[in-house]
């Protein structure tokens, strides 16, 4: 007769979870403590007490951990930019309050491992866009076209103005990552400048 146990189907999904967390986890104290383009695979496995093949159920490659962190990130973010987006005002203290909340998350986000990194490794880029991402840009997006019905945000392409306004705060962000001590709030500064210096030069900008 097999000897083979079957977990009950909650039992199954709740070991997934923290075999993933697990993962996560992991792979945070790996890159920081040997840098992205160090860090292996085996170097996570070992980390997890996982199997190996236990590992590769969930990820391919220490690029899918890496989006995946990214993905946790930004699942937990969009939150916090819809209570922001939610309280209304002007336009440009919607930016503002958005930029020093994505670089004081970053820098909290990453306090463990990011900036434990080797100074002057490039910030590895995730490639495509998750639903999590996508969450982000429209909650960024809503806010812009939300200032336009009201008269008060420039007029324009929308998609092109978030697309905007989220590259130069990631590109921003990457660099104030890599820089010791992290100043976010420098690095806020110059953002909040910089794209509403944009988004005032397109027609009927009143933010």
């Amino acid at each position: 007769m097999s000897q083979v146990a079957y977990l009950p189907a909650g039992k199954r999904e709740q070991t997934k979870v923290q075999n993933r967390q697990a993962i996560l986890d992991a792979a945070r104290e790996v890159f920081g403590e040997l840098g992205y383009e160090a860090a292996t695979v085996r170097d996570i496995i070992r980390r997890t007490g996982l199997a190996a093949g236990t590992f590769y159920n969930y990820y391919r490659s220490k690029e899918e951990v890496f989006a995946a962190l990214a993905d946790d990130g930004a699942r937990r973010f969009a939150p916090i930019l819809k209570a922001l987006r939610n309280k209304g005002g002007p336009l440009d203290g919607f930016v503002r309050e958005a930029i020093v909340a994505y670089f004081e998350f970053m820098a909290d986000e990453h306090v463990s491992w990011m900036a434990r990194r080797p100074a002057g490794e490039a910030q590895p880029h995730i490639q495509g866009e998750t639903p999590e991402m996508a969450a982000v840009f429209n909650e960024v997006k809503d806010a812009l076209e939300h200032a336009i019905t009201e008269g008060r945000g420039p007029l324009g392409d929308t998609e092109y103005m978030t697309a905007a306004c989220i590259g130069v705060a990631r590109e921003v962000c990457d660099k104030m990552l890599m820089r010791r001590p992290i100043d976010t709030a420098a690095a806020a500064d110059f953002t909040v400048e910089m794209i509403l210096g944009g988004l005032r030069g397109l027609p009927g900008a009143k933010c």
